[in-house]
């Protein structure tokens, strides 16, 4: 029919998935997910156990063929209608020293290769705040005038998790971009509740010293983010806190809530750290940021508000918006450092929810027709991809 519209929801895949909080927004916004890929084998398990019957390809994004990938997920080129994901930029981080030559910032020009030989309707970027002004916004510029090249228009703006319904201040750079002829995408409006507060999000939870360990819950939900976080779920995991030597935990009995190390007595005081080290979370206040150091007080603010040790991987997870029936795997450090690494959740669903509002403005022969559309840095670099399905830019057939 004529002018019919794209009112089915959207196929996406992940490039550097991680655990999945981002495909997880995704689908909770309405797009389905084909999977993920990840080079990790740790991640790869942890989104294989929660997501299933979704799977994670294990692969190396720089040396990936879209006919690998059709194998893999059993899904052409054609049915993908969304690339997404957060090549690792550790260069590009606001957290110690930037590294404009770290290798790993050049990930994203394989994820726009991979892009380029898909040619999906739509991408998501998803990154460290750090990107947008790294060498004074040239890097944010070059991958806009990258993907330009290859037929896409992008946007970029800094989102503050917090503002989408996530218990944590931490921004993320995020890049959403549409083929030529389709309908943009307009960033997702903050929410207008009151930001959820660590205390909102947490407290819940049963109380823990340090090497102590809980399996369930002694206590009711008591606020609408702690009832959604738990659902239905009667098991608790990955709450468990880590050891902590007793003149720890004599230096943090000092410090209230909220509160940072110039309340630690003189004869106690830290002989090294940064200056908010030692410090605690807010419990009326958004986290800071959620990052892989949160079990260790001498990180920045990285506490519990009110007991003396670092936060557990279910905390972190809780302050990442992931429900607790989310299982992290793998060994204790491997757990913190893949929750630190994630997309929250929340913040996947109001940018999904923005992705799908425009993928659905479009009529189904314009989005054929501007995918099928070649532009002239695919023709140049079909080499680089097995199209053993056909031509990876086509999607002829839908």
């Amino acid at each position: 029919m004529a002018g019919q519209r794209a009112r089915d929801g959207p196929a996406c895949l992940d490039l550097f998935c991680g655990i999945g909080g981002l495909t997880i927004g995704l689908e909770q916004a309405g797009i389905r997910s084909v999977g993920g890929i990840d080079h990790w084998a740790d991640a790869q398990a942890t989104f294989e156990h929660n997501l299933a019957p979704l799977r994670c390809m294990l692969a190396d994004v720089t040396k990936l063929s879209v006919s690998d990938v059709g194998q893999f997920f059993k899904a052409p080129a054609a049915e993908i209608d969304i690339v997404t994901g957060g090549p690792p930029c550790q260069g590009f981080s606001t957290v110690g020293k930037r590294d404009s030559a770290d290798p790993r910032n050049s990930l994203w020009t394989a994820f726009r290769d991979v892009v380029a030989a898909i040619r999906p309707a739509y991408v998501i970027i998803e990154n460290v705040e750090g990107l947008v002004v790294m060498e004074k916004g040239k890097v944010r510029d070059a991958i806009l005038a990258s993907f330009g090249e290859i037929g896409y228009r992008m946007d970029c703006r800094l989102l503050r998790a917090a503002d989408y319904g996530v218990p944590q201040l931490r921004k993320r750079t995020v890049f959403l971009g549409w083929l030529d002829g389709l309908a943009p995408v307009e960033f997702p409006s903050p929410v207008r509740e009151a930001h959820v507060s660590v205390g909102d999000a947490i407290f819940d939870l049963p109380p823990l010293e340090a090497s102590e360990t809980a399996d369930r819950y002694l206590a009711p939900a008591e606020t609408a983010y702690q009832r959604a976080r738990r659902k239905d779920t009667c098991v608790l995991t990955n709450h468990e806190a880590a050891h902590h030597s007793a003149g720890l935990v004599e230096v943090m009995s000092h410090v209230p809530d909220g509160g940072n190390r110039k309340s630690i007595p003189d004869r106690l005081q830290p002989k090294s750290g940064f200056h908010n080290s030692y410090a605690r979370l807010a419990s009326w206040k958004p986290a800071v940021a959620v990052t892989s150091n949160m079990r260790k007080p001498s990180s920045a603010r990285a506490t519990h508000p009110t007991q003396n040790r670092g936060l557990t991987v279910r905390e972190g997870l809780r302050l990442q918006s992931f429900d607790d029936d989310f299982v992290v795997l793998g060994a204790r450090t491997s757990q913190y450092l893949q929750v630190g690494n994630a997309v929250p959740p929340l913040l996947g669903a109001a940018i999904g929810a923005a992705v799908l509002k425009a993928y659905r403005a479009n009529a189904l022969e314009g989005l054929r027709a501007a995918r099928a559309g070649s532009g002239r840095y695919i023709q140049r670099n079909l080499t680089l991809f097995d199209c053993a399905d056909g031509p990876c830019p086509s999607a002829a057939g839908r």
